[in-house]
């Protein structure tokens, strides 16, 4: 029963996660009408002029200032939650980790195993960076206002990920399963999957969409990546279940850090006029909604 029970586990949380998506799609609301004489949400916003901005170079280094002082403040943030969530991990995390690893352990198919050898790569050091690199090429060629952004997130990202994680594997040591001793805590394949990813998924839904319904699903699509690496490395034995859940939190605590720092300095997500324009319903004067109280 448990060897058919933990491929089960996989699928489940697979179904959840896009059951979830949906019924929040569902709920998102239907297209919102627009009475004649209305103005659609303005679209996304112009590049400053040379009326505003004297020198365009001189904002782009200020605005590069300010994005490297949010991140370091949010590096400060991170590093304290982690190194203090290290604490009861890797001296209290035993008591459900053992009894589980236990279980799988025992309950391991072969043909599955392989399966998951190969689905667990997706977390992998070279996977995440190729992603990252390919991204910041394609974003830094066709995004609208600021095209600087994106290759200096990706990049501060991939360094201050290396960097940090060793400093939190040096204050919070921690022995992994059998044939993994060195520097489980937190599980880098699951965090990897949710900050570089999901800063992927932000970045391309800020600029090409900026709607509820594809937030969802771009969230959605890295909550099923992310859930892909920590069941996988839990089922291989490769982490700790403890090392996985601090690797999902590691992970979205340095995402929250740079969608702030990217929100601070180039305002929030907005709609394209295109897609504006798409999602507007534009009612007739003599329509029962055109002849609302007014």
């Amino acid at each position: 029963m448990g060897k058919v029970l933990a491929p089960a586990i996989w699928l489940a949380g697979m179904a959840i996660i896009a059951t979830a998506a949906a019924l929040l799609t569902s709920r998102a609301g239907p297209v919102r009408a627009m009475l004649p004489g209305t103005r659609s949400r303005p679209a996304l916003e112009p590049d400053a002029g040379p009326s505003t901005v004297r020198n365009p170079a001189e904002r782009t280094l200020r605005d590069a200032a300010r994005f490297l002082i949010v991140i370091a403040i949010g590096i400060i943030v991170v590093y304290a939650v982690m190194a203090l969530l290290g604490l009861p991990v890797t001296h209290e995390g035993h008591v459900i980790d053992e009894p589980i690893s236990h279980w799988v352990s025992r309950h391991r198919v072969h043909q599955w195993s392989a399966l998951m050898a190969k689905a667990t790569k997706v977390g992998s050091t070279w996977a995440t960076r190729g992603a990252v690199l390919t991204a910041a090429v394609c974003l830094a060629v066709t995004w609208r206002r600021m095209r600087w952004l994106p290759p200096v997130a990706f990049a501060a990202i991939m360094l201050i990920q290396h960097a940090l994680t060793h400093a939190i594997h040096l204050t919070d040591p921690r022995v992994g399963p059998p044939g993994f001793p060195h520097g489980t805590f937190p599980s880098g394949g699951s965090e990897r999957c949710v900050a570089f990813y999901g800063l992927i998924a932000y970045l391309l839904w800020r600029e090409y969409s900026g709607s509820r319904r594809a937030a969802i699903w771009s969230g959605a699509a890295v909550a099923a990546i992310a859930f892909n690496e920590g069941y996988t490395r839990v089922y291989l034995g490769l982490h700790w279940m403890t090392d996985v859940l601090s690797g999902w939190i590691y992970g979205l605590l340095l995402l929250m850090a740079f969608i702030i720092a990217v929100r601070l300095v180039a305002g929030p997500a907005r709609l394209p006029a295109a897609a504006t324009a798409e999602s507007v319903v534009v009612l007739p004067a003599g329509s029962p909604a055109g002849n609302g109280p007014r």
